[in-house]
């Protein structure tokens, strides 16, 4: 298990855009943010007939909501938890098991870019983002505030 950490800072932001089922419509998005020296960290993807929904992290949250709301681009954002993981298959099962035994729910999950370091992170949304946090924390996981992420 990895040594206990509390990391100050802010929680990491998603960003949930709604944007047109067509080819290219993700890579102008990525463009988009790049032009403002803004990268992509983290991105799911969940496609349907006439519309995608991107969930992205990025460096740089506080432009990238001015440019989506400049650029009229709908979105909406939420706090993910990020867990800095070290070995990626043989850490996950403690973390899962770490909120199953809090009975915490997690609504979704995916993973982001490697950190500098190298480590694997892992973005969570949980019903109680607090709680959460208290019990990885209290159980020694490394947690990934939005500083960490802008590099």
């Amino acid at each position: 298990m990895p040594a206990k950490t509390i990391e100050p800072g802010n929680p990491v932001k998603q960003f949930s855009v709604l944007l047109p089922n067509r080819a290219g419509a993700l890579a102008s998005l990525v463009k988009l943010l790049r032009g403002a020296a803004i990268e992509v960290v983290g991105i799911s993807v969940q496609d349907s007939r006439d519309a995608t929904i991107a969930r992205l992290v990025v460096t740089d949250p506080d432009t990238a909501e001015q440019i989506f709301v400049e650029k009229g681009i709908p979105h909406t954002t939420c706090d993910l938890l990020v867990i800095s993981l070290r070995e990626s298959g043989p850490e996950l099962l403690p973390v899962l098991d770490t909120l199953m035994v809090a009975e915490t729910n997690i609504d979704f999950a995916y993973a982001l870019m490697p950190s500098p370091q190298g480590h694997s992170l892992l973005a969570l949304h949980v019903e109680d983002y607090d709680f959460a946090v208290t019990v990885l924390n209290s159980a020694g996981f490394k947690l990934v505030c939005q500083e960490e992420l802008s590099r």
